[in-house]
């Protein structure tokens, strides 16, 4: 009997967990967003394969298991590929799909439904069937994919059907007519195509990636006979750069330091370069020089080594009377910082103690400043200034800094909402407040200022998250902790003292470029963070913007294209450890 019901337990557990179990797919391009899975379907013949057919918008995407990140499936492929756990979110464009993922391998697919399509020899599926293009989100009418071509032909066509269909004899570009000619493509290689289906017109744009690119001619150091290499810049992979001292002469660019690809143009200091066009003709300087390979937009700006920059008015300490200096980056001339404590008022940089070079906006706490610009409208408050004397970029970080942190609540030593327990302020950090070794009770509590209510931190996650101005109450466990609270990011931990799972110092990783605009470069520089890490991007409100997983054995490449102007903060969390650091977005 008692055997019978062990067996009639285990059967009725093991079902029950059949019936509780639901795969799910997440992310900013789905309905729910990363709050709220939508749960798939399970194919009634196979338990492993799992579908939905969904309208997704541009974003990201994972798959998770019962509504819960222990197990989850991700990858950098779109809209083919196979999922691992805790892998990168899966890039997606905006579409009608058929979603499948097959839970016992990880291969998932996001077949697109789309009224247009490409079709022919030259295309991955032949003339068997199409290949469905995706519409653009401004114009109904447009139509993009890449594709990787052979030399063939293709067409256009509506509904995978030949009733409506496109075609004409020009290529790359052209304007395809009904029952028209087959494009012929002559070339292979990965292109970028559009479509209008209201005018026909279509284009075929070679999508050429570089290993390197670089300057040459009788005005670079290495004259005509050896190229000056550029860096692929972390904010486009489209633009190269470099900062170089240039004689009186003619340059031009060009690729794999070889003639085969090569551009110039007759303008200086900037202009659009061609395919072959003529020699760049240069005046002697130091510049900032900068290529789009994919425009063929140019520009030389000039980086003048100036003795001081400053910041002058009546918002600064030397009133409009004297600059307060600024100092010089020692890895980049043109870069100039700051920390000091300004007054109401206006301001604006300038260079060697005159007026013959200055600098201002109207924008405050970020913009880009231009020679007699406006003066900057200044609150009150202590600042970490950043200035870049050649794009005129700036920014205003405030710095508060407290006197006294500390921890309330029913779940605090005081266990009630009437009195402070205060933290220790470390002494190398003035933004880190710590408390060891702490009996903490069942309840909920939040961080606070200088025992107010003005300034708190508060937040759902517990052992760890990232507090926001009157944010929820922390919820408690009870038990013994080490505390840890940044102020300038909000990132708290509650700790076992006896392991290492702790709040990590900002410096511990690096952000750049900072300010940034479409893509963010970041290196860890702390074994406790190396692996597959958490990253989320928080705006000034606490919302989460950007989330997804990353592995920071090596350089990270994050896009931000999407994230608006402002002030945001980066976290990194793994298992153990937890990071907080200041990002700034201008675009």
């Amino acid at each position: 009997m008692n055997l019978r019901l062990l067996l009639f337990a285990i059967l009725s557990t093991f079902m029950l967990s059949l019936q509780a179990q639901s795969i799910g797919i997440i992310g900013s391009s789905t309905p729910g967003g990363w709050d709220a899975d939508t749960d798939m379907t399970q194919d009634a013949g196979n338990t492993s394969l799992w579908s939905i057919d969904l309208t997704l918008i541009d974003g990201a995407a994972k798959f998770r298991e019962n509504d819960d990140w222990a197990v989850n499936w991700g990858g950098a492929d779109f809209p083919i590929g196979t999922g691992t756990q805790d892998g990168a979110d899966i890039p997606v464009f905006a579409g009608d799909y058929t979603v499948t993922l097959d839970t016992s391998s990880g291969e998932y697919n996001f077949q697109l439904h789309s009224d247009i399509g490409i079709i022919g020899d030259a295309t991955p599926n032949g003339w068997d069937f199409d290949t469905d293009m995706y519409q653009m989100a401004d114009d109904t009418n447009m139509y993009f994919i890449t594709l990787d071509l052979v030399p063939g032909s293709a067409k256009f066509r509506q509904f995978d059907d030949w009733a409506t269909n496109w075609g004409s004899a020009d290529f790359p570009i052209g304007t395809g007519t009904q029952d028209g000619a087959d494009i012929s493509v002559d070339k292979a290689g990965t292109y970028y195509i559009t479509f209008n289906k209201s005018t026909g017109e279509y284009e075929f744009g070679e999508e050429i990636t570089y290993g390197t690119i670089g300057i040459i001619g009788d005005a670079t150091p290495g004259g005509w006979d050896t190229d000056t290499d550029m860096t692929q810049n972390a904010n486009d992979p489209d633009v190269w750069n470099v900062t170089l001292e240039l004689v009186a002469g003619f340059a031009k660019f060009r690729a794999e330091d070889d003639w085969i690809v090569n551009w110039g143009g007759e303008d200086f200091p900037s202009g659009t370069a061609t395919l072959g066009g003529p020699d760049i003709p240069v005046t002697a300087g130091t510049y900032q020089i900068s290529l789009n390979v994919e425009t063929g937009e140019y520009e030389f700006l000039e980086v003048i080594d100036y003795a001081t920059v400053g910041i002058i008015g009546d918002a600064t300490p030397g009133g409009w009377d004297a600059d307060t200096d600024m100092v010089k980056d020692l890895d980049d001339g043109a870069m100039w910082s700051l920390r000091v404590i300004l007054v109401d008022g206006l301001l604006k940089f300038r260079a060697d103690d005159d007026w013959a070079v200055n600098w201002g906006s109207g924008d405050f706490p970020m913009g880009v400043a231009v020679q007699d610009g406006a003066d900057i409208p200044i609150p009150a408050g202590e600042y970490i200034i950043t200035f870049n004397t050649v794009t005129g970029e700036y920014n205003f970080e405030e710095i508060v800094v407290f006197s006294t942190v500390g921890i309330i609540g029913t779940g605090s030593p005081t266990m009630g909402w009437d009195e402070d327990t205060d933290m220790t302020k470390d002494l190398e950090n003035e933004f880190l407040f710590t408390m060891s070794s702490t009996e903490l009770f069942d309840g909920e509590v939040k961080f606070r200022a200088e025992d107010d209510w003005a300034v708190n931190w508060g937040a759902e996650e517990f052992p760890v998250g990232t507090g926001t101005q009157d944010g929820p109450n922390i919820p408690m466990t009870a038990g013994t902790y080490d505390i840890s609270l940044i102020t300038d990011t909000g990132d708290y931990a509650f700790s076992d003292p006896n392991s290492n799972e702790e709040i990590l110092l900002p410096t511990a990783i690096a952000l750049y470029p900072n300010p940034a605009s479409s893509y963010l470069s970041l290196e860890v520089n702390d074994s406790r963070l190396q692996g597959q890490v958490e990253v989320t991007i928080i705006d000034m409100t606490g919302a989460v913007v950007l989330s997804q997983n990353v592995d920071t054995s090596a350089k990270t490449l994050i896009n931000i294209e999407t994230l608006l102007t402002g002030q945001y903060t980066v976290r990194l969390r793994n298992d153990k450890n937890l990071i907080g650091k200041k990002l700034t977005i201008i675009k």
